[in-house]
């Protein structure tokens, strides 16, 4: 029987686990590895992936994967302990909770080699994804780095000075599960400690789930760095009747663990003095062998030792410690092995030792070396921690799911969610904030004309404050409460943790065009901004997955574009706004569906990346988080006004103003600007777009989309002038041209960095290409019709 034919509500013991390379290595590290008891949870509304809760987690993968993992001993739900093998090992006993930051009593070794006085401390912030090390980073630091709930989040490195202490460098690592890496943001993690060699670690672990967290602390620990633990959300533990013996469970690694709550700033203080301590005085762990030597005849153990003594000298010559990289390679571990550089008779003396142990254990040796950590942690688990019953969030969780992950009502639900963020944000909230900024702003913009006038200001400068600047940047400050409050409904829901459930219920929709349910996180991104999208594809494993999603996350309209929908829905379409937005944002969808299937069949053959995900348990946003990233955009949006775009907005009206020969002109289409631009307007023509006013805007808008309005604005002045040369025809044209053509130089540059100089030539070639035959075809049937 496989995993596939589990029942729901039903637990089955794992009897083996098939399959191949990364994704096998992941499902061990995750923990699906033989003899651990895993239930059955639920089906996605379209039956495919699947929810399993497997070491006090929720974790998704498909069925195909699912078909791989042979089960037996199937049960009931919740008798699992009682067929659990004890080893003898008694259960911990529980106690008065610690409070939050009173570490235990544990020291390590002797203080033998400090360092010298001025040297730079460095940590590594290393963690499992979605285990508070961005909130622990922001309140070490002081810095206000971007939180959310869902996996994957920080996708790249962070730097920080930790507040109070200058010789200090904190690294806020992306989250990984162990230092097997997986995907690409789990590589950045791997590489930093192996190749930066960072002075500490600070191991922040999630107290609720305990188990799959000790996984990757185990591997941290065979580093010899030193190290803390930081229990996080010990508050939620205590809250829910469970506890931790804080000092047995010391003793057994070796190393400080702290109890903390970073999203409270509790225990904080405690933690950063033990960390600085142990790395000033460069204390190491004092546990690295976890291997029981009575364990199953003791297999494992003697591998390992056998191939550290064969390996000793390489390990030290290329840098690597030694019982890490024994370990590593008794997994399999093709890329410490290049390092290490063995000869052949020694890569042959390797293999008979890892062959044996195989033979001896009765398993593989990835599934060996896992079996022997996870045993491990259970023992230690069932000496110091006693777990709290069902937590509140994981109940509320159940019960939001039934809603929203629910068989008939996942996909009607996450309509209505979109359609009410939508609708609030351009016909409620967001538009009513805006006409109330752009009466402030034209206001302001008549008392500043008038003021220049009695002052008998010069004309040319005259023009210039209240045509170029007041107009051009005035008009696109005015869409900033629309952005905002689009921004803050997407907070919303990435920080209470509906994202990943998206991403679940949408898989099996997106690998009908070749995508895993997991790029529809960077995609719903995309649609606040593209460059955290483009970002966001790190967190996904296969290459081939993520240059599609990088290729198709410009099509999700991005907040920049709001402005100037917003901007012609009112010229053109003021009774229809909401329609009309929908509509675009509908459009940019279908395009991304159909270019993935193109993409698909031609450049991007092959099937989809695993869906492998956690899925964290529903959180109420925080207040704090989501103010903070709203400050965040509008920061940036209020930078680029002022910078960007005012640039820009200059540039355009003195192009307008004056001639070659630098005199002011009478008639601006005798200016410099229009003699630039009509050497395009004739390719924009054919859909109702010639002039050559319109045409500098799409070209202002290549540095950032807001500038399409302010050079609009600059030009014509007045909304009447621009009804005299658009027709609602040509408006739609337009407004489909600026969804699809290319986005914006920051996006660009975003799409070089991760996939390099030609695909981002790629994309603006083919996104202008695709732009002006969907907007010519808009043009061509909208005219039959009208």
């Amino acid at each position: 029987m496989t995993l596939k034919d589990l029942p729901i509500g039903k637990t089955a013991t794992v009897r083996a686990v098939g399959g191949e390379g990364a994704l096998r290595h992941h499902f061990l590290d995750m923990g699906l590895i033989p003899t651990a008891s895993v239930t059955m949870v639920k089906y996605a509304p379209m039956g495919d992936p699947v929810e399993v809760r497997i070491h006090s987690y929720e974790l998704t993968l498909r069925l195909a994967d699912a078909e791989k993992i042979e089960i037996e001993n199937v049960r009931e739900a919740g008798t699992e302990a009682a067929d659990k093998k004890e080893h003898g090992i008694p259960m911990a006993r529980a106690i008065d909770h610690p409070g939050l930051g009173e570490g235990g009593k544990y020291h390590t070794k002797a203080e033998e080699h400090p360092l010298p006085d001025g040297t730079v401390l460095t940590f590594a912030l290393a963690g499992n994804q979605n285990c508070g090390k961005t909130t622990l980073f922001n309140q070490l630091t002081g810095s206000n780095q971007h939180v959310g709930n869902f996996p994957g989040v920080t996708v790249d490195r962070k730097d920080g000075t930790i507040r109070g202490h200058e010789n200090t460098k904190v690294t806020d690592l992306p989250g990984i599960y162990s230092l097997s890496p997986y995907s690409n943001e789990e590589l950045v993690t791997r590489q930093f400690i192996l190749q930066e060699h960072p002075k500490g670690i600070i191991n922040i672990v999630d107290a609720t789930n305990i188990e799959r967290n000790l996984y990757l602390t185990m591997q941290l620990l065979e580093l010899d760095i030193p190290m803390v633990l930081a229990l996080n959300m010990m508050d939620e533990v205590r809250q829910n009747g469970g506890s931790v013996r804080v000092n047995e469970l010391e003793e057994e690694l070796g190393i400080p663990v702290i109890p903390i709550s970073a999203a409270k700033n509790e225990g904080i203080g405690e933690l950063i003095d033990h960390a600085l301590h142990v790395t000033h005085f460069q204390e190491k762990p004092g546990r690295q062998d976890f291997c029981d030597a009575d364990y199953h005849g003791g297999a494992v153990h003697r591998c390992l030792h056998g191939i550290m003594h064969l390996i000793e000298d390489h390990a030290q010559n290329a840098g690597i410690p030694v019982r890490f990289a024994a370990s590593k390679l008794a997994e399999g571990d093709e890329e410490i092995e290049a390092r290490l550089n063995l000869d052949t008779n020694e890569k042959e003396t390797l293999e008979h030792i890892i062959c044996q142990m195989e033979k001896e254990r009765g398993l593989d040796r990835a599934a060996a070396i896992a079996d022997m950590r996870f045993g491990f942690i259970e023992k230690v688990c069932r000496q110091t921690v006693v777990k709290p019953r069902e937590s509140r969030e994981h109940q509320r969780s159940v019960k939001i799911d039934r809603l929203l992950t629910g068989t008939y009502t996942a996909i009607p639900a996450f309509i209505a969610i979109m359609g009410l963020v939508f609708w609030l944000t351009f016909n409620v909230i967001g538009a009513v904030l805006s006409d109330g900024l752009e009466l402030v702003i034209g206001w302001l913009t008549e008392r500043a004309d008038a003021a220049l006038t009695a002052a008998g200001i010069n004309p040319v400068l005259h023009s210039l404050l209240i045509d170029g600047v007041c107009n051009g940047v005035g008009s696109v400050l005015s869409f900033l409460p629309i952005i905002v409050t689009l921004f803050f409904f997407l907070s919303l829901l990435e920080d209470s943790g509906y994202m990943a459930r998206v991403a679940f219920v949408m898989d099996k929709l997106l690998r009908k065009i070749g995508l895993s349910g997991r790029s529809i996180v960077p995609m719903l991104i995309g649609f606040g901004c593209t460059v955290p999208g483009v970002m966001a594809s790190r967190t996904l494993s296969s290459e081939r997955d993520r240059k599609m999603t990088i290729l198709l996350t410009p099509f999700m309209s991005c907040s920049a574009k709001i402005s100037i929908y917003a901007f012609f829905t009112a010229v053109f379409f003021p009774h229809h706004g909401a329609i009309v937005m929908i509509a675009l944002y509908l459009l940019g969808i279908l395009m991304g569906i159909l270019m993935a299937m193109l993409l698909k069949t031609t450049l991007f053959k092959g099937e989809a990346v695993p869906f492998v995900m956690e899925l964290p348990n529903y959180r109420m946003p925080g207040a704090r988080n989501v103010a903070q990233l709203l400050w965040e955009k509008a920061r940036d949006f209020l930078q680029k006004a002022f910078t960007v775009i005012f640039v820009a907005t200059i540039l355009i009206w003195f192009l307008q103003t004056f001639d070659l020969h630098l005199n002011v002109v009478s008639n601006s289409q005798q200016s410099l600007l229009a003699v630039i631009s009509g050497v395009i307007a004739p390719l924009f023509a054919p859909m109702g777009l010639g002039d050559w006013r319109v045409c500098t805007a799409l070209l202002t808008g290549f540095m950032a989309k807001e500038s399409v309005v302010s050079t609009l604005s600059v030009l014509f002045g007045t909304t009447q002038s621009l009804r005299d040369i658009l027709t609602p025809l040509s408006a739609v044209s337009l407004l489909v041209f600026c969804l699809l053509y290319t986005p914006c130089v920051a996006a660009i540059s975003s799409v070089r960095r991760e996939l390099g100089g030609k695909w981002a030539c790629f994309v603006v070639v083919a996104q202008c290409v695709i732009a002006w035959i969907v907007a010519y075809a808009v043009y061509l049937l909208l005219g039959m019709v009208m």
